[in-house]
C-alpha cells in the first residue's frame, strides 16, 4: 500500500476542538511534526477534516529511508533504516519498529504561506511532498 507523510503546518490559536482532536489522533502535537500512515479511507478522512493546518501527500520509498536514517528513533536511541524497512516489507507494523512522529526543522528558506492551499501557499494535498521532507530534514 502506499505511504501518506502528514506534517502539521500550524498552530492552535482559536482551533476548534474537533480539529484539536482529530491532530492529536494523528500525533500531530506540534508544528513540524510529520507522521507516515497508510492510504486508507479512514486516514483520508481524518485529513480531510485537518487539512487547514496541515501538508500532505504521498512519499517514497527513498525519501521514507533518508527520513527513518536522519530522525527515526525508538525511546532515545536512533534506528537502523534498512532493518526497520526489511521489517516493514515482511509485514510488521511501523509503530512497533520506531516512534510514530518525526520531529522535523522548519523548512529551508521558509514556508511560502501557511494561510493559503498548496498551489498558493503551503497547505493541503501536495504532489511533491518528497521536496517539502527533504527541505524539512
Amino acid at each position: 500500500m502506499d505511504k501518506i507523510a502528514i506534517i502539521r503546518i500550524r498552530g492552535i490559536r482559536n482551533m476548534k476542538p474537533r480539529l484539536m482532536r482529530t491532530l492529536e489522533m494523528l500525533r500531530l502535537h506540534r508544528p513540524n511534526h510529520c507522521v507516515i500512515y497508510e492510504d486508507t479511507p479512514q486516514v483520508m478522512g481524518m485529513i480531510q477534516v485537518i487539512k487547514d493546518y496541515v501538508a500532505y501527500g504521498s512519499v517514497s520509498q527513498e525519501i521514507l529511508q533518508k527520513l527513518i536514517e536522519k530522525r527515526g528513533e525508538k525511546g532515545e536511541n536512533k534506528v537502523d533504516a534498512k532493518k526497520t524497512l526489511e521489517e516493514m516489507a515482511k509485514g510488521k507494523k511501523m509503530k512497533d519498529l520506531i516512534d510514530p512522529v518525526f520531529r522535523l526543522h522548519p523548512p529551508r528558506k521558509g514556508y511560502k504561506d501557511i494561510k493559503s492551499a498548496y498551489p498558493v501557499g503551503d497547505l493541503g494535498k501536495r504532489p511533491d511532498m518528497d521536496s517539502l521532507i527533504k527541505r524539512m530534514m
